[in-house]
């Protein structure tokens, strides 16, 4: 047999007799017992004392205060320390003992301390059971109750006036300052709205002191009569360490709030210096190698994202109620719902920094993403909006702009503007440089075709029937209607150029060989416009 096993019997045989004894022990427990005069709690006795359980105790304590009260005297209660504990006598007469048994000694607690403690609450209970028994003093209570109740009904009828006029005389100011705050003419704000709010804040308060009062209105009518004076006193010690445990949290909460407001004073501080030296990159006047004017915005967001980020990290420790369970259990439920919720909202926040920092696109540039063109006219985080030349406004989840090809027509030439083509398909008997030409002068009649850089003609596909032909110029707008117009005119002045040297724009296809041959020969190359590159030089 292994040793581990060989310690774990004996561990087990040890202990299971001890936890029997101890279960037993605590089965057998007598139930404490609790003497009570005058509605007042004097005693609890916590154990049994020579056979006698706690309740036989506290009943033959209340008959020996009985008895002790009907001999009449100055009813004095004291103390006296024995060897078994410590004795409470009223005028010499023993009430009953306070014996080691009945104290808790880990809260510091010894049979004298709690003696003196009952013979306190004796005190208490005599003091009343004489006032009871005194018409005077009941009716001086009487009429400091009826006082007190007077004064009570003046505090609600005043507090409610108090209501109306603030909520009245609050509202109607705030109206008038509300009904001023417009933007070009229009009233932002609905004035309905904050009076309601302003009327429900009113009575929140309202409310909360008329408890208040009636709370101490009734602690006050208890404490004055001499059976539920008690009563009162527990009232009032309750408020007041309400009060005390306020003012305390609040005074430890002071310096955690100081260190908070510290660090985020510090935070702020440091996002005006981010954002002055930004700014100051973004209108040109700051060059730094690894940032421009396109990449400062999205940088600059990033960095007070992180120094905000880094501050409440920092800054949550100090604040109240944050080691509390409750504080815990709401941060870890909303940062749960902020990732489950918030998946594709980071994900398109990424897609839009990656487009910012590729500079795939700028603001005022004319890009084609997938089958949509236009004038980039934002690029924000989570999306990119193109004006199209029809005037639309086409608005794209940055992540599929991202997915999609961009083909960028702002950066064939410095300056502005953008490039503008057009495909056109001929049959193989026309010849290709009177093509090029007709293209070439075509591009040139058109308004707003830039000179420099030349348009140029790409022969792009020899299809079976026809030769593909594309024409690539520099627009020199930089207005996506505008490239709607030019690409236009060029059209028309392609085919009003075709139709002056009588030029077909056909692409036929044949279903049988033709009966002439369709080859151009080569007399023919250079027919008008196109210009003999030979005879030039001759």
């Amino acid at each position: 047999m292994k040793l581990r096993d060989v310690l774990g019997r004996c561990l087990c045989g040890l202990l299971l007799p001890l936890l029997l004894l101890v279960a037993a022990r605590a089965a057998d427990a007598p139930a404490p017992a609790d003497m009570v005069f005058a509605n007042r709690s004097i005693f609890v006795f916590r154990s049994a004392l020579i056979g006698y359980s706690p309740q036989d105790r506290a009943d033959a304590a209340s008959k020996r205060l009985e008895r002790a009260l009907e001999k009449g005297g100055p009813q004095q209660p004291t103390i006296r320390a024995i060897g078994e504990g410590t004795q409470v006598l009223l005028d010499d007469s023993l009430l009953f003992l306070v014996a080691p048994a009945d104290i808790n000694a880990l809260a510091g607690d010894t049979t004298r301390s709690l003696a003196l403690e009952s013979a306190e609450a004796l005190s208490k209970g005599l003091q009343a059971r004489r006032e009871q028994a005194s018409w005077r003093y009941l009716a001086l209570a009487t009429a400091a109750c009826l006082a007190a109740t007077l004064v009570y009904i003046l505090v609600l009828r005043l507090l409610g006036a108090t209501r109306r006029w603030a909520t009245r005389r609050f509202g109607a100011a705030l109206g008038q300052h509300i009904e001023k705050v417009s933007f070009r003419n229009v009233r932002l704000l609905d004035a309905a709205h904050y009076r309601l709010f302003v009327r429900n804040v009113f009575a929140l308060l309202v409310w909360t002191l008329r408890i208040l009062a009636t709370y101490l209105w009734v602690a006050f009518v208890l404490g004055r009569i001499p059976y539920t004076r008690s009563w009162g006193e527990q009232l009032q010690h309750f408020l007041v360490a309400r009060l005390l445990e306020i003012l305390e949290n609040t005074a430890l909460a002071i310096p955690g709030l100081l260190v908070a407001a510290l660090i985020m004073a510090l935070a702020r501080f440091v996002s005006v210096n981010v954002k002055s030296v930004f700014k100051r990159v973004e209108s040109g006047e700051l060059t730094v190698g690894w940032l421009d004017q396109d990449t400062a915005a999205p940088t600059r967001r990033l960095v007070n994202i992180v120094v905000w980020l880094f501050a409440l990290a920092m800054a949550y420790p100090y604040l109240p109620g944050a080691h509390t369970a409750a504080f815990q259990g709401v941060t870890v439920l909303a940062g749960l719902m902020v990732s489950i919720g918030a998946s594709s909202i980071v994900g398109q926040g990424a897609s839009g920094l990656i487009l910012m920092y590729t500079r795939s696109m700028r603001k005022g540039e004319y890009v084609r993403v997938g089958s949509t063109e236009g004038t980039v006219v934002a690029m924000g985080m989570f999306e990119t909006r193109l004006r199209t030349g029809l005037g639309a406004e086409v608005s794209m989840p940055n992540a599929w702009v991202l997915s999609n090809t961009i083909q960028n027509f702002s950066r064939s030439a410095p300056g502005t503007g953008f490039m503008v083509d057009t495909t056109m398909t001929v049959g193989y008997d026309t010849s290709w440089r009177q093509v090029h030409a007709l293209l070439e002068g075509a591009a040139r009649a058109t308004e707003g075709i830039a000179d420099t850089p030349a348009p140029f003609i790409a022969q792009s596909a020899l299809s079976d029937f026809y030769i593909e032909y594309k024409l690539v110029a520099h627009a020199t707008t930089d207005n996506p209607r505008r490239r709607i117009e030019v690409l236009s005119r060029l059209h028309q002045n392609i085919v009003d150029a075709f139709n002056e040297h009588g030029l077909e724009m056909t692409s036929p296809h044949f279903m049988q060989e033709p009966a002439t041959s369709h080859v151009v020969p080569r007399s023919a190359w250079f027919t008008a416009p196109a210009v003999d590159p030979a005879s030039e030089k001759r």
